[in-house]
């Protein structure tokens, strides 16, 4: 599979390894992040998709089982959630592969109204779950679990400025319909979403 378009989803979708030796620089990618809200109709490829996810909150370090994004308490209370127009993934940073979780396309629920999300070739959605730090409930858990969202969120934005993907970062979305669709438990909360996609 040589791009993540497909007629019907798989149960896995095994990604290539990274590439941790793509050109660029963190100041580069500083100087060219920008918000953009249309995209070509080209699905990504397996490795963009592959770098993406890796570069949003993989594991860096293999043996201690750390990720590039931190988390408060290393709790990686961060699950990162890919819509495609086939099937709903969640990425499983631990064996570098994407999970189904739901067939079909749901990306008008990432869209939340906004319809020119529906037009990128896939979604990123960043879901925390606060009961990893106590009471799924308690406000400061909300709070820390954001912040973390936000981390990850950053990291999405630099990659994509860095490998010339067009993204923007979002909290509009139909979450109560995400829920269901991801399948996701009370404490997982979608706090953010990132449509990602070639320029048009």
């Amino acid at each position: 599979m040589l791009s993540v378009a497909a007629s019907a989803a798989d149960k896995v979708v095994k990604l290539p390894k990274p590439n941790l030796n793509r050109a660029g620089t963190v100041m580069k990618a500083l100087s060219e992040r920008q918000s953009t809200r249309e995209y070509a109709s080209k699905a990504l490829s397996l490795a963009d998709l592959s770098d993406l996810l890796w570069a949003a909150n993989g594991i860096n370090r293999p043996e201690s089982g750390k990720r590039t994004a931190p988390s408060a308490l290393n709790k990686q209370d961060v699950d990162v959630y890919v819509i495609l127009p086939e099937g709903s993934y969640v990425y499983d940073a631990k064996n570098h592969q994407l999970n189904l979780v739901s067939e079909g396309d749901h990306r008008d629920a990432v869209a939340g109204g906004q319809t020119f999300v529906k037009a990128a070739p896939a979604s990123l959605v960043l879901v925390s779950d606060v009961s990893l730090f106590g009471d799924a409930q308690k406000p400061q858990n909300q709070v820390v679990g954001a912040i973390d969202v936000g981390i990850v969120s950053q990291n999405i934005s630099l990659f994509c400025a860095n490998a010339k993907l067009a993204t923007v970062p979002r909290g509009s979305m139909d979450a109560t319909q995400l829920k269901k669709v991801l399948k996701l438990k009370d404490s997982q909360i979608p706090m953010l979403n990132h449509p990602v996609g070639y320029f048009k």
